[in-house]
């Protein structure tokens, strides 16, 4: 969730993204970044800057390595260096510098992938890391990429040169052709992998339809509808799983899809009769539930079996919980902004 360089609520959030696994999310701030356990909330690390802010923040699972880009109307950083922030020595370790901004990056053990406009450098994760491979893509200024972190994968995945396709490579086998997925007719707004990298969920600019693709050989396994009306998609979660999926969009909802079980999904009575549209056979999400102050919003499932959390660019957490039936209550309510580190 990228709010550079300025954030309608004015409460100094420049950006807010969950790590790897969802257990955490991480804040970039106009005076620095905060980090916050998912589930049960608790802020557990603050660094406070006095000198500029930060537009983005990626964090390594838990350890003590996160990648901060510089953002806001006052960034620490100048937005075209990646800076490696080593939390056990409070500062910097590695930085590297490029010719344009920095959309994104992402991490795994071994590698530091940067992504620009129109080309994505990845990096070994050393003390001075060596750069192993390029990729083109089309225009990119969302940043769209997914690393996956599974030690037994290490795919890939980010819009191809044509608009509504996406790439995937993978990392440990670059003399491999790279694979590429017609997810789409128009450009691409959100992507997600889940924990095993063998799933692709993807969103187009249109943000009426979600798609769940096979890695391994590009497969469709699931077409599935957000709704009628153009939304903006913000953010696309799988759950540990992987047999569910959860969806925020600019409408100000949540959507929950069953990917295991797909017949738990919504479907209308006319979905059988063939002579009619495919948007009557399409599937809808089981479970949907409105974000109380429908601002930019990202999504993700929580610890607890059918639960997800959402946190708002208004400073807002809310945590849910959902029957199979399509049943949703809010469990939980709370400011993330205002908390501290020894308050919960």
């Amino acid at each position: 969730m990228n709010l550079s360089p300025s954030n309608p609520h004015g409460n100094g959030l420049l950006f807010a993204g969950f790590n790897q696994d969802q257990g955490c999310f991480a804040c970039g701030m106009r005076d620095g970044f905060r980090i916050y356990n998912s589930d049960p909330l608790k802020e557990k690390e603050r660094q406070d800057f006095t000198d500029g802010g930060i537009g983005f923040v990626e964090m390594l699972f838990r350890c003590n390595y996160l990648s901060l880009v510089g953002g806001g109307a006052n960034p620490i950083y100048q937005p075209n260096k990646v800076m490696i922030w080593d939390d056990l020595k409070k500062k910097h370790v590695i930085e590297l510098g490029f010719s344009t901004d920095v959309k994104a990056v992402k991490l795994r053990r071994d590698r530091i992938v940067v992504v620009l406009d129109e080309i994505i450098k990845v990096y070994t994760f050393i003390n001075e890391p060596k750069p192993v491979n390029v990729f083109s893509t089309c225009l990119n200024p969302k940043g769209l990429c997914c690393l996956c972190p599974n030690s037994n994968n290490s795919l890939l995945a980010f819009p191809a040169r044509k608009p509504g396709h996406v790439q995937i490579v993978d990392l440990a086998n670059t003399d491999k052709s790279p694979s590429e997925i017609d997810a789409h007719e128009t450009p691409l707004t959100c992507i997600s992998l889940n924990l095993a990298g063998t799933r692709l969920a993807t969103a187009s600019e249109r943000g009426t339809l979600i798609r769940v693709f096979d890695t391994s050989n590009g497969a469709q396994l699931h077409e599935l509808r957000r709704g009628a009306g153009n939304a903006q998609i913000y953010c696309i979660n799988f759950n540990q799983d992987s047999s569910m999926l959860c969806v925020s969009s600019d409408h100000g909802t949540v959507h929950i899809f069953a990917l295991e079980d797909p017949k738990k999904n919504k479907q209308s009575s006319l979905a059988s009769a063939s002579f009619l549209p495919k948007y009557f056979s399409s599937k809808w999400s089981f479970c949907r539930f409105q974000v109380p102050s429908a601002s930019h919003c990202i999504c993700a499932f929580g610890a607890e079996p059918n639960s997800v959390i959402v946190i708002c660019a208004d400073g807002c957490y809310y945590k849910f919980r959902f029957t199979l039936k399509g049943e949703c209550t809010r469990e939980g309510f709370a400011n993330f902004l205002e908390m501290t580190d020894d308050k919960t």
